[in-house]
């Protein structure tokens, strides 16, 4: 099994360690800065050898170039953006696979919040690491691609084992759930969770991860198809990307 350390970043980031003991290998998921993942290697004597960017923005890759030059790490990237990923090394696409010591993860394309962004998902380990692409009861706004792309890459990763715990970048949850309440506020389990979101917010605990089951049921995003959410949005009969755009729309309006 791989050990995984969340590391708080910037305002709202989560970047990951991911460290394979028996090889002694450690990748890290998404630096948004430098310093937080030297001092967590530092403190466990962990080696980095890898660096797994999910995408292209300043702050998935803010920490690439530093700790490329302190550790000699492979960093690792979506080859759509082989010329937006500082440092590249490695160029991957879907089904392609990172092999980290004993274990290995898979490459998922999920274009919709940019065209290059992929996931990786550790089969074995039961963690996806989905960056901007899938968050707990959301997902990430559609900066390069389009609505019918997004759809399709939540399909995608709705469509892995229900365990999946998800390891998304941003501690949005929170304002999630308010915002997934007004679409779907007959969702009894939605409801339920979004009280212990609250709670744990207020003990100032994190919410992420969570796992593929609870997202099926409860993220809007991932129920576009659904007929009943369908009728509470008025949309009975439309399409499924159309009705996920239209729950994008209104996430981009909501103030929570």
């Amino acid at each position: 099994m791989i050990d995984i350390l969340q590391l708080p970043a910037l305002m709202d980031n989560y970047v990951y360690l991911i460290h394979e003991p028996r090889s002694g290998q450690t990748a890290v998921v998404d630096p948004a800065e430098a310093e937080p993942v030297l001092q967590a290697l530092d403190e466990r004597g962990w080696r980095l050898s890898h660096v797994l960017n999910t995408h292209h923005h300043s702050d998935h890759v803010g920490g690439n170039r530093l700790l490329k030059e302190r550790t000699g790490c492979l960093i690792v990237g979506s080859a759509y953006d082989r010329a937006r990923i500082p440092c590249i090394d490695r160029t991957v696409g879907e089904g392609e696979t990172v092999t980290l010591g004993e274990v290995v993860a898979r490459v998922l394309e999920v274009p919709g919040h940019t065209l290059g962004h992929i996931a990786y998902w550790f089969a074995e380990d039961e963690a996806l690491f989905c960056g901007d692409t899938l968050f707990a009861l959301g997902c990430g706004r559609l900066f390069e691609g389009s609505a019918e792309q997004m759809w399709a890459s939540l399909e995608k990763l709705r469509g892995l084992p229900e365990a999946t715990r998800v390891y998304c970048a941003h501690e949005y949850t929170q304002s999630n759930a308010r915002f997934a309440v007004t679409v779907d506020p007959l969702n009894r389990v939605l409801r339920e969770r979004a009280q212990h979101i609250d709670g744990l917010r207020r003990r100032g605990q994190p919410t992420v991860p969570s796992t593929l089951g609870e997202e099926r049921s409860t993220n809007p995003f991932l129920r576009a198809d659904d007929a009943s959410l369908k009728a509470e949005l008025g949309l009975s009969g439309a399409s499924d990307a159309h009705v996920f755009a239209e729950i994008r729309h209104r996430k981009d309006l909501f103030r929570a």
